[in-house]
């Protein structure tokens, strides 16, 4: 288990309720209607973790200012919710992030005055009043199930 885990379950009832300064029959009853939910030992027993405890502190700090226990269980679910999605966001970024670092430079093709179809390497610059440049981004095959060749397909690919 992870020291610096937020969510790790570390605390028992007591201790939990001490911190969040809360009677821990009001953390029982937080936990009944799902406004609080500890994770539980393999014999049943909560165990509250920091985020938990945290979470206890604003119900009791937005329930003195009057606020309805339904109203906060819905901002804790969406509170719950903006960390995962930033927590998502961040996974996509490294992702990406490391597609570019392995990937071989952008490939361009531009069509000549002739009609055809050549690669050009990554950065150079064409003359655009006499060369169309496409820019297509390269598609890895392991991406692509190939489609079987069906009639009226008479051009071969361009590469």
């Amino acid at each position: 288990m992870n020291p610096d885990d937020e969510d790790a379950p570390i605390f028992a009832i007591a201790v939990a309720a001490e911190l969040a300064g809360m009677h821990p029959q009001t953390l029982r009853q937080y936990d009944r209607i799902g406004l609080v939910v500890p994770g539980r030992t393999r014999g049943g027993s909560r165990r509250y973790s920091l985020r938990n405890v945290q979470q206890l502190r604003e119900v009791a700090r937005m329930s003195s200012e009057g606020m309805s226990l339904p109203a906060i269980a819905k901002l804790l679910d969406l509170e719950d919710e903006v960390r995962m999605l930033r927590r998502r966001v961040t996974e996509l970024e490294s992702a990406l992030r490391a597609e570019r670092e392995n990937r071989p430079g952008v490939r361009v093709f531009a069509a000549g005055a002739s009609g055809q179809v050549i690669t050009l390497p990554s950065g150079r610059r064409v003359r655009r009043s006499t060369e169309l440049v496409v820019w297509r981004p390269r598609v890895l095959q392991a991406d692509v199930e190939p489609r079987p060749r069906q009639e009226g397909d008479d051009a071969e690919p361009a590469e």
